[in-house]
């Protein structure tokens, strides 16, 4: 008997390879418009078993280079479905590459940190216009594994898409957002415009020719004298200085304050007549009372009541 032992090398080292590459429209069969709204691509069959002899760690990230316009990317896999020697992305991330459809895209295998912090630029100021900006990236995030600073991700809300600058990732310039706590932050949108505050009153201001007062006081109603037309004895027109009727204004009375006013409480004034003098020419006090006004009482008797 002998004993044979057999050892299989398992192969290791990181995942190269180079595909056609193509947008997820060009994709056979159903279109699918979830594909264009995430950070995902489509790979071939052939890449998951290499993959899986390779024993790559989850989740797989993966790094796509450019190498004619030296521009780099990051992105996940969503589905191995693909033609052999083709990968399908979105057609944001083939801008950020500056690729054509079919050009060469090397994809190699990538493990990134877990992002802490994201900052955004919005290209567009209509994005202010959502209720709550940092939920609805937080929601369309979902469909992201990575993030890479520099990109210009596309997001879809509303039927509408909007386009964001990564302007800055920690702890590294390429993070994984897969199951992590990220704080997001946006910078001012491109074009934004701070608004114009009203400018301070000037002491050219002040100088200006206080407003009469009169004006504000309502025309009187009903009848007043020399209210009817004019006309010269001489037949001659009449000056525009002439045709202005003289109407009666009120005398602008200013109130007095009541600076011992008390927010909360109602204080009704009523006008009262002056009391009329007496027969001495005299007027009356406002208060009647007069202290000790009453007669006195003496304690003692008088001499003349005791004989």
């Amino acid at each position: 008997m002998f004993g044979m032992n057999f050892a299989f090398e398992v192969p290791r080292g990181p995942f190269r390879t180079q595909y056609r590459c193509f947008s997820v429209s060009m994709l056979p069969g159903n279109e699918r418009e979830d594909l264009e709204q995430g950070g995902k691509i489509i790979m071939p069959p052939s890449a998951l078993d290499q993959l899986t002899r390779l024993n790559i760690v989850y989740p797989m990230l993966f790094k796509l280079t450019n190498a004619a316009a030296n521009r780099t990317t990051h992105c996940g896999v969503l589905e191995f479905v693909a033609d052999e020697g083709k990968v399908y992305i979105p057609y944001w991330m083939m801008q950020n590459l500056t690729l054509e459809e079919g050009g060469l895209l090397q994809v190699e295998s990538a493990s990134l940190p877990v992002a802490t912090f994201a900052k955004f630029q919005p290209h567009s100021v209509d994005f202010l216009d959502m209720t709550n900006p940092k939920a609805v990236l937080e929601n369309r995030l979902r469909h992201f594994a990575c993030l890479s600073k520099g990109d210009v991700v596309a997001i879809m809300y509303n039927n509408r898409k909007y386009e964001m600058s990564v302007l800055e990732t920690k702890p590294a310039e390429a993070v994984s957002v897969i199951e992590c706590d990220l704080n997001v932050d946006f910078a001012p949108p491109v074009g934004y415009q701070e608004p114009t505050r009203p400018q301070a009153r000037t002491q050219d201001d002040d100088d200006d020719e206080p407003m009469d007062v009169t004006d504000l006081i309502p025309e009187p109603q009903g009848f007043y004298a020399f209210k009817g037309q004019c006309n010269r004895l001489d037949g001659k027109k009449r000056n525009n200085s002439e045709t202005e009727l003289m109407k009666p204004k009120l005398d602008y009375v200013r109130g007095i304050p009541d600076h011992d006013y008390e927010i909360g409480t109602l204080r009704f004034i009523r006008n009262s007549k002056p009391k009329k003098d007496d027969a001495n020419g005299k007027a009356e006090s406002k208060n009647d009372f007069e202290a000790f006004k009453g007669e006195g009482q003496s304690l003692r008797q008088a001499k003349s009541n005791k004989k």
